[in-house]
């Protein structure tokens, strides 16, 4: 199997998340509360009837992993914890803050890819360093985002003057950090939900300067069709496809709605695969990255295992990588 070259490096660090997980922590309250240590106070209930379908479905998939994984997904100190600093946006002050709070650089080595100008600062003991809000006219200085986030962003290679679709951009942090990276010719951003796609929006106007934001296209197409509506316009493809989305449920206040979407959550893997193959008809040969987080084993391998099937039927030769840790799944596809 071929490893792109920003994809091979990562291999070492991804199984155990070492970049990207703080320690482990213990995080489930008695009462089922989480305290934030920001205010002091409790902040968000979790859903027991999801946690308990967990416990039973991730205890059989992941063994004594799942022990690690639960307290992250119940802490909410440890969600977003990395800082993504904004190239356009720089200030020094801020960098000396940082390390004076015990913040380092994620990724360390010698990475085939990782330019210079994309800075992203995490730190072992949990914590969220303060949000900034959005101000009309003025660009915010960093993205909080969980550094995992970055692997599929890195695995791309996307150089200045190449043509990119973000297929499922919203809420807009891999686009900001693929334009950290380097200034594509042509930059598509596309989010079909309008409520995330003005979010989408927003977040590239808080991040990116007048005249490149301009060069940027927003658009509210379905993915899956994307395929069809733009064959083979594109370089690199990034495809952050919908997931179970286990952290947001596992606080769900509505029990109905938590209990059917762990119903619902089976599905999501057609719908992965549907928009991987849109991407692949969308992209000229090159490489593209599918990135979800799913915690379960079936899911990366449902969508990984379609994709093989439908190109082995065609003919044509394609490469599909899962990487998997205990938290996220990690699909590059290149030709």
């Amino acid at each position: 199997m071929r490893l792109p070259r920003a994809a091979a490096p990562l291999l070492p660090l991804y199984p155990r998340a070492e970049a990207a997980l703080p320690p482990r922590r213990a995080a489930v309250r008695a009462a089922g509360q989480v305290e934030s240590k920001a205010k002091g106070k409790p902040q968000k209930q979790i859903c027991q009837v999801v946690l308990d379908h967990f416990e039973k479905q991730y205890t059989a998939e992941l063994g004594d992993a799942w022990a690690s994984v639960r307290d992250v997904l119940t802490y909410p100190l440890c969600w977003q914890y990395a800082v993504l600093l904004n190239k356009f946006s720089q200030s020094s002050e801020l960098e000396s803050t940082m390390v004076v709070k015990g913040y380092h650089p994620a990724f360390h080595g010698s990475l085939p890819y990782l330019p210079s100008s994309l800075k992203c600062y995490i730190r072992r003991t949990p914590g969220r360093f303060p949000a900034q809000k959005h101000q009309a006219g003025k660009l915010k200085e960093y993205y909080l985002l969980n550094a995992a986030s970055l692997l599929p962003v890195l695995a791309l290679e996307v150089k200045d003057g190449e043509d990119v679709l973000d297929l499922c951009a919203a809420p807009g942090g891999k686009s900001v950090a693929i334009l950290q990276c380097a200034c594509p010719g042509q930059f598509h951003c596309n989010e079909y939900d309008d409520l995330r796609s003005r979010w989408l929006k927003q977040t590239i106007e808080s991040f990116i300067p007048e005249p490149l934001v301009n060069l940027i296209m927003v658009s509210k197409l379905d993915g899956r069709q994307i395929g069809d509506l733009k064959p083979e316009l594109y370089d690199k493809v990034l495809v952050d496809a919908p997931c179970s989305n286990d952290r947001s449920w596992l606080f769900s206040s509505d029990i109905q709605q938590a209990t059917l979407r762990l119903i619902q959550r089976k599905e999501l893997s057609s719908l992965q695969f549907e928009l991987l193959r849109a991407d692949v008809r969308s992209r000229k040969q090159g490489i593209s990255a599918q990135f979800s987080c799913w915690l379960v084993k079936w899911a990366a391998a449902a969508t990984a295992g379609q994709l093989q099937r439908r190109k082995a039927a065609r003919g044509t030769v394609e490469t599909v990588l899962v990487l998997r840790s205990s938290s996220i799944a990690f699909v590059a596809c290149f030709l």
